[in-house]
């Protein structure tokens, strides 16, 4: 096993690692010289290796810290240096003091920082062999974990503790730390300090400094320091991991954390569990010996278990809310673990030393709990400790599960490949049943909540076995994981719903009824073994795995067209059904568990119309967490309802901000006991200084308080300076204040804040906290001014005036809504629309929000939400109901897309081009026809030849599209188009409509032989349309791929169309030039202004282009998980050629793939495929 391992400096691709007394092997991963080659000095040491680095500058050179605290320096051409430089305290004593850490001085070829366990930092000279200076802790307890030296301060180094969180920031000047930050609770495990500051999300403008002094001129202030110290704290941000699994970005200079996850496990996650009367806490349990308990809607741990358990196996949470976890261990038995009062309240040994692979506490009893472990026992006890049954099995059982239709049955799974059911009713210890056909081991079983009788197992046979207890028979075999099975998950909602994880790293989908496979995940990095969902979330799922992470799955585009009912106000019948009907195949899928049944008996009990009750409780279930349960509390508090109907948890989420203020005050005052924030302290007092303090004294009693408030901020003493500032004039103290908000706010420092609120500068405090990126900081005070909880300073109000108030509530509403619009994009941009669409509604901005969800592609929350917030948000919801009528055509269910645009007021268009493309017979096609109220095919062909001979383009396309014959509407439709684009002055809007009814043409008709020429001209100006669209939604991310695959079929494709590949190439240049000041930060490239010809062809571009009807759909999307960690399948984008991170889309020929986001874009601009096949693109 390596103890140790590194990159190597020197080499590209090489890593190198040790194990105990060495030797150091080098694997060179790729190239010529890939292999594993041995380091010839590096080995035969005395005592065993815990650490070693090599020199970042010095080819070659490299460092090994011993257990017993020596260390082993090697150098090319050098004489090697074996176990030297034990610390003084040990030379010529057999005691150990491991090293935990070693650095190279970055500025230096000999010097190096040495940390031991017990004796402290070091540093030494490798070259001379002495220890230059030794570092003295605080405490003796401390002890180094980590250390790093920072890149930006020269001669700076920063520590981690081992047992407490407290990261200490040294200067080799000096023994002693400058400063020591309690960060957490736990120990380092390692830091990294940032070479470059993470980019800064805003910028503000440094105020110019005077540099000249006279009796009234502004002193030039020292930069604040910390309590006693002469140093200032280095700018830079440490990567800090520690040993519970917490990870973070620490500013140093700024002391807060850019980013924390609190806690995580550190090894593999075994089993996840949904707390039963909770469905927003999950229980994990792990490798590491601890069970974490997570809200899922922020993704942080809230509870960990108490010590180190060993390795955990399984848990199960107690029915109810008992509030507690059942666990199993690998060697120390099992347990029960309060989580409320945080301690172990009972532990079950009767396993002995076994392992116990599987506990089930019974959801229908409470008093029972089941175990199966190595030693091939199931057994049943009391949660008191008295066992009922040990049922003995012939080989290790690792699976068991409770009945959920009958309290005293249970199923195990054993290691001899049978599955068995018990009846715990009566005293004998032979099994009811005994399923054999698995051939290899069994391992979980699990019961269908759904169907009576009905159970499955997962072997190391790679397959899922379907049984029914009441046939004695297994009924179906699903086949096609590659490893053995772990993970097992019925639907609580649809009976034939199964899913499975297992040892090849996938997740498979599978619908029992003919046992196919619906889909499979490749996202895991490892083995998966648990996965879990709530009932009364039934279509969020939880899965773990041996990579580490939990991950959150939604399992509604399984069941797309039930929630698509559901908006369409269909019957019960279409949305509701039993379990017995539904199993049947080819039968759509319907809700048959309780969740549903639970819904539905209560709206049948409202009086009124029920929709909006219906709509809401629906999509509270089927939509997954992450913020909308938050969306619909504000949508209810914009409607009017009764605040005292709020739920108890909505202060802790995105608050209407006529709340933030009422909820914040009571919070305050429950915090009681108010720590003061220091202001600027005092310093280390040489000789000038002394000078410059008596100085100050004389002019105080000269009464030249000016002077000596002047010399006061000379000396860093800003507050004595400001409490006698009073003294010369409150402008002058005003003035003070603002001189010292500015260096605080230079200098980054939180002590910035009560200057500027008692001074009232609002602004300069928001564009603090917004150049911090703490926007929800900068909404509160924002809103406190709006509230008039601010003295707000009016400099330029003239005496006496009445209007300088509202103009500043003006003014104070516009800063909300910018921070408000600001955080909303932060979380939009981070893959979270819906947590984004709730900023807009707390400053009661519905069509934000509306169009944050459409962009994010929640098309069903925007329409449940848009329909109950009525006309307010109409045009939006109109927009989501059209592109989820294109979902629709999709999948494919005519009658429910028509559904849909039937609920749009101004819906024709609409409906001529569902039912253009429709592709059934003459007969399907004129029922539809009649749905839509149009008239029949060969009606059409009539109004299309009397618009033709009258001359109306668009009614003649519009009804050949809608006849036997739509390709007679191509060329007419296209020949427009081509005439009217000659012409100098045109606009997109003009010809948009009719190129977009155009490629409403049935799919089949398209692709005809004849029509070639036709659809190759039709796909070129549909590409060219579509990057002039996407420019004008600033969609930035595909319009050059726009151009190009316009570009590309000008040049391979036969056509006569008035585009020149040079003008394309033309435009595109000049777009780039004189969009990409917008868009580029100066660190990526130099900013090149654009050339007069660029300027003047942008210029006709946007002439041509005009403004978007719908403001608020201009800007990228960017759907939920966006921003989430690539997969370990990683896909590359045929647009842009980058890896894609976030949701992929695959193109139609099955091996394509472009980001969901970029897919979604495309199709709202250029509705056929990027692959140039005349084959629409549909990723709704």
């Amino acid at each position: 096993m390596p103890a140790s391992l590194s990159w190597c400096w020197n080499a590209h691709d090489a890593v190198a690692f040790v194990a105990h007394r060495g030797p150091l092997f080098i694997w060179t991963i790729s190239g010529p010289d890939s292999g594993v080659t041995v380091h010839k000095d590096a080995h035969n040491f005395l005592s065993d290796i815990s650490i070693f680095r090599w020199h970042t500058q010095k080819k070659g050179k490299v460092v090994f810290g011993h257990i017993d605290g020596s260390l082993s320096i090697f150098q090319p051409g050098n004489k090697s240096q074996k176990h030297v430089l034990r610390p003084e305290s040990l030379e010529g004593t057999d005691e150990e003091d491991p090293i935990t850490a070693l650095e190279w001085d970055p500025l230096s070829t000999d010097y190096l920082l040495v940390a031991n366990s017990h004796h402290g930092i070091r540093l030494v000279d490798t070259e001379s062999l002495f220890c230059i200076t030794t570092f003295n802790f605080p405490s003796a307890a401390a002890s180094v974990q980590c250390l790093a030296w920072v890149p930006s301060a020269p001669g700076m180094f920063i520590t981690g503790d081992s047992q407490v969180g407290v990261l200490r920031i040294w200067n080799v000047s000096r023994t002693t730390p400058i400063d020591n930050f309690k960060l957490k609770k736990t120990g380092f495990h390692c830091l990294h300090v940032l070479n470059s500051p993470p980019r800064k999300k805003f910028s503000i403008q440094s105020p110019i400094k005077n540099h000249y002094t006279s009796s009234t001129s502004e002193a030039v202030p020292p930069p604040t320091l910390t309590q006693n110290q002469a140093f200032s704290l280095p700018p830079g941000h440490a990567v800090c991991c520690f040993l519970d699994g917490g990870v973070g970005l620490y500013d140093m200079g700024a002391k807060k954390w850019d980013f924390l996850r609190d806690m995580g496990h550190v090894e593999t996650i075994f089993d996840c569990k949904f707390k039963p009367d909770d469905p927003n806490l999950l229980a994990t349990a792990s490798f590491d010996g601890t069970i974490k308990v997570w809200d899922i809607n922020t993704l942080t741990a809230v509870y960990t278990s108490p010590g180190n358990e060993g390795v955990i196996y399984s848990l199960s949470w107690a029915p109810g809310d008992l509030n507690c976890i059942a666990g199993a261990t690998s060697q120390n038995g099992a347990f029960i673990w309060d989580v409320k009062k945080g301690k172990m309240v009972q532990r079950f040994n009767e396993h002995g030393k076994n392992g116990i692979f599987c506990i089930a506490w019974s959801h229908k009893d409470s008093k029972r709990i089941a175990t199966c472990s190595g030693d091939g026992f199931c057994i049943i006890r009391t949660i008191d400790g008295k066992v009922l049954h040990k049922y003995k099995h012939p080989a290790a059982v690792f699976g068991c599960d409770w009945s959920q239709n009958n309290k005293d049955m249970i199923a195990t799974g054993c290691e001899d490949k049978n599955v068995r059911v018990y009846y715990v009713a009566t005293s004998s210890d032979q099994p009811l049943k005994v399923f054999s056909g698995h051939t290899a081991k069994v391992f979980h079983v699990r019961w269908s909540p759904l169907r009576e009788g009905i159970l499955c197992s997962g072997s190391d046979d790679s397959s899922v076995r379907i049984w029914d207890y009441t046939q004695d028979a297994c009924i179906n075999i699903l086949s096609g994981h590659t490893a053995p099975v772990r993970g097992l998950m019925w639907n609580t909602e649809i009976p034939y719903l199964l899913i499975s994880g297992s040892w090849d790293y996938t997740i498979k989908v599978w619908d029992t009824r003919e046992g196919t496979c619906l889909d499979t995940v490749y996202d895991h990095g490892a083995d998966v073994y648990g996965l879990t969902c709530h009932p009364s979330r039934p279509f969020t799922m939880a899965s773990c795995s041996r990579d580490s992470t939990v991950r959150l799955w939604s399992l509604t585009p399984l069941i797309a067209p039930l929630q698509i009912n559901i908006l369409a106000d269909r019957s019960w019948e279409e949305i509701i059904g039993n379990s017995d009907y539904v199993i049947q195949q080819g039968t759509p899928p319907l809700l048959c568990g309780k969740m549903s049944r639970d819904i539905k008996q209560e709206i049948e009990k409202l009086t009124g119309n029920p929709q909006v009750k219906r709509l809401r409780w629906f999509s509270e279930c089927l939509s997954p967490p992450g913020g909308s349960d938050n969306l619909w509390n504000l949508v209810a508090v914009i409607r009017g309802q009764d605040d005292s109907l709020l739920p108890q948890n909505y202060c802790k989420g995105i608050m209407h901000l006529k709340h933030l203020i009422k909820f914040r005050t009571s919070e305050a005052q429950e915090l009681t006991t108010v720590k003061m924030s220091k202001f600027g302290g005092g310093i280390g007092v040489p000789t000038k200084e002394e000078r410059l303090k008596e100085a100050a004294e004389i002019h105080l009693r000269l009464g030249q308080i000016q002077r000596y408030c002047e010399l006061m901020v000379e000396l860093g003493e800003w507050d004595k300076a400001l409490s006698v500032a009073p003294g010369v004039s409150v402008k002058y103290w005003k003035k003070l204040m603002q001189r010292r908000a500015d260096q605080l706010i230079q200098e980054d420092k939180d002590d910035v804040i009560p200057y500027c609120i008692a001074i009232g500068d609002v602004k300069k405090l928001v564009n603090f906290f917004m150049s911090r990126g703490q926007l929800k900081e900068a909404l509160l005070i924002a809103q406190a001014a709006c509230e008039g909880n601010m003295q707000t300073s009016h400099v330029s109000a003239p005496k006496g005036s009445s209007y300088s108030d509202d103009i500043c509530k003006e003014d104070f509403n516009e800063l909300l809504h910018t921070v408000s619009k600001e955080l909303a994009e932060w979380y939009f941009q981070d893959g979270r629309a819906v947590l984004a669409a709730c900023c807009h509604l707390a400053v009661d901005d519905i069509e934000l929000a509306m169009t944050d969800l459409i962009r994010g592609n929640e098309l069903e929350l925007a329409v449940s939400v848009g329909t109950v917030l009525g006309e307010s948000a109409a045009p939006a919801t109109h927009y989501a109901l059209e592109l989820l009528a294109r979902k629709c055509m999709m999948i494919p269910i005519w009658n429910l897309a028509a559904d849909l645009l039937l609920m749009i007021p101004d819906n024709e268009l609409h409906l001529v081009k569902l039912c253009a493309f429709y592709p059934e017979c003459t007969e399907e096609i004129n029922d539809l026809h009649e749905k839509c109220k149009l008239p029949t095919i060969e009606e059409c062909m009539q109004l299309a030849e009397t618009a033709h001979a009258d001359g109306n383009i668009f009614e003649t396309i519009k009804y050949y599209l809608l006849s036997q014959e739509p390709e007679k509407a191509l060329p007419i439709g296209i020949h427009f188009v081509k005439e009217y684009i000659s012409s100098s002055d045109w606009t997109l809007d003009t010809i948009y409509p009719i190129l977009d009814l155009l490629s409403y043409i049935r799919t089949e008709k398209l692709l005809l032989h004849t029509c070639t020429e036709a659809r190759n001209e039709l796909l070129i100006l549909c590409g060219y349309t579509g990057a002039l669209l996407a420019i004008r939604r600033k969609y930035q991310s595909i319009v050059p791929a726009l151009y190009e695959y316009t570009s590309q079929l000008l040049k391979r494709r036969k056509v006569s169309v008035p585009l020149k590949i040079e003008q394309l190439s033309e435009e595109l240049d000049a777009w780039r030039a004189c969009t990409q000041s917008i868009n580029q930060s100066s660190e990526d490239s130099p900013y090149t202004p654009p050339s007069e010809s660029q300027r003047m062809v942008y210029a006709t571009l946007l002439k041509r282009l005009k403004d978007e009807s719908l403001k608020g759909i201009i800007g990228h999307d960017y759907v939920t998980g966006s921003n989430l960690p690539s997969h370990s399948d990683i896909h590359i984008s045929c647009l842009t050629g980058l890896k894609i991170q976030g949701p992929v889309y695959f193109l139609e020929d099955g091996k394509s793939t472009i980001s969901l986001n970029d897919a979604l874009m495309w199709a709202k601009v250029n509705p056929f495929s990027p692959l140039g096949t005349g084959i629409r693109l549909n990723p709704f």
